[in-house]
């Protein structure tokens, strides 16, 4: 009997969970910590109106809330994998929970601050990495596919939330809302976090015997971040992040000086329309191009993906003046965009080995985290020293094209040579 057939028999002895399952669990659990951040924006005027603050000033939680959830999430990473999946979930779960239970007493910006967005930043964070750190490394053979799936219940999950919450708050007010909802995430995320678990470390060579011997090495993240391979990827994911925000985070804005503000498509609002496609396709394109990834490569399809967003952006800005070309092509900019989130993943773990892929992985969407700060305020600078949107889309088209050209002419050569050294 061969050495990897004995490998699989002794491994049947002791049942594995499904992996599809697990992946049904991540999706879940990425699905409960959503709406912190995707349905913020609900609770901004309740929060306004109840401490009599401006809209700036209660803004600044939106951006705790996400610079903590991308800047921290190596030490969220690292701690996941140095405690285990379970522990770190759980206490993501309890962090959430605490950010919308605890933040309904605050009676003061700065209290705000310290609970909703301190605990929602790193609760989000914690969990976010942890699940697609775990998927990569159950799904071996499909990443791109895994890695996209799981970050799909984050980037489609709050959909699920959003009217129920404004229903809430409506019926029942400010403070009982985060109470209820805030109870629910937390203990939908809590069962996930009991309910996952790590593939055991034979599991690629054991039950995955039909894929080709790896011979990539483990990276530490401390031997990841000395390969200029990992900067290239983070310079990638930084101008993919600020370019799409550049445009994504100013939709409001260019839709009233294109005059789209009181249009209307299909007898609906133009503007809300668009948004509630963008929400859709920012979901369904993680899965997609993550799987086209498993099947073409990594950077055929990023070739593909940014610079489809590319065209879609250079499209939108040509036909602006149209309402329904303006509805329709904000989804497929969306589209090409929202794949970042499963391509690099899969790649980094691809390259430097899925043993420390949750923190490996928190070092590079910090680039998402860089592109999160620049993006919309670069946009509203070179709106207001330009007095036009010209500046801001040929910025962001030129930036995509940029990044479809170095995934295919810089990062596929060095990835070539760096996984046959």
């Amino acid at each position: 009997m061969s050495s990897t057939s004995a490998s699989i028999e002794t491994l049947s002895t002791k049942p594995l969970p499904n992996r599809w399952l697990q992946l049904a669990i991540g999706v879940l659990c990425m699905i409960s910590i959503a709406s912190p951040q995707y349905v913020w924006a609900l609770l901004t005027k309740p929060f306004m109106a109840k401490l009599g603050v401006s809209l700036a000033e209660v803004q600044v939680v939106f951006s705790i809330v996400v610079g903590l959830q991308c800047f921290l999430s190596p030490l969220g990473g690292y701690l996941v994998e140095r405690f285990g999946i379970r522990q770190l979930l759980t206490a993501g779960a309890v962090l959430v929970a605490s950010s919308w239970i605890v933040g309904s007493q605050a009676q003061s910006l700065t209290a705000l601050y310290l609970t909703y967005g301190l605990f929602a930043g790193l609760g989000t964070g914690i969990v976010y990495i942890g699940v697609v750190g775990l998927m990569v490394k159950w799904f071996p053979d499909r990443r791109g596919l895994a890695a996209g799936i799981a970050a799909s219940g984050y980037g489609m999950g709050a959909s699920l939330t959003t009217f129920p919450v404004s229903n809430s708050l409506a019926a029942v007010g400010l403070e009982s809302t985060l109470i209820t909802f805030g109870i629910l995430f937390g203990l939908v995320c809590l069962v996930c976090a009991w309910l996952l678990k790590n593939p055991p470390d034979d599991y690629q060579s054991s039950v995955h015997a039909s894929l080709p011997v790896s011979h990539v090495a483990d990276l530490s993240p401390k031997q990841m971040l000395q390969q200029p391979i990992f900067w290239v990827m983070f310079l990638m994911m930084t101008m993919m992040s600020t370019s799409g925000l550049m445009v994504v985070s100013q939709m409001g804005a260019f839709a009233k000086d294109f005059g789209i503000i009181d249009a209307t498509v299909f007898g609906l609002a133009a503007l809300p329309l668009a948004m509630t496609i963008d929400r859709m396709m920012n979901g369904l394109t993680r899965p997609f191009f993550g799987w086209v990834s498993d099947k073409i490569g990594r950077e055929n399809t990023m070739l593909i993906a940014f610079a489809l967003e590319g065209v879609a952006m250079t499209v939108w800005f040509l036909c602006r003046d149209n309402a329904m070309l303006f509805v329709l092509l904000s989804g497929v900019v969306f589209f090409g965009w929202g794949e970042i989130f499963s391509l690099f993943p899969s790649t980094l773990t691809d390259t430097f080995g899925p043993r420390h892929a949750s923190t490996n992985y928190g070092f590079l969407y910090a680039g998402a985290g860089v592109g999160a700060i620049l993006g919309g305020p670069l946009a509203a600078l070179m709106f207001q020293s330009t007095g036009s949107w010209t500046s801001v889309f040929v910025t962001a088209i030129a930036a995509n094209f940029m990044t479809a050209l170095v995934a295919i002419a810089v990062l596929k050569p060095m990835r070539e040579k760096y996984l046959r050294a």
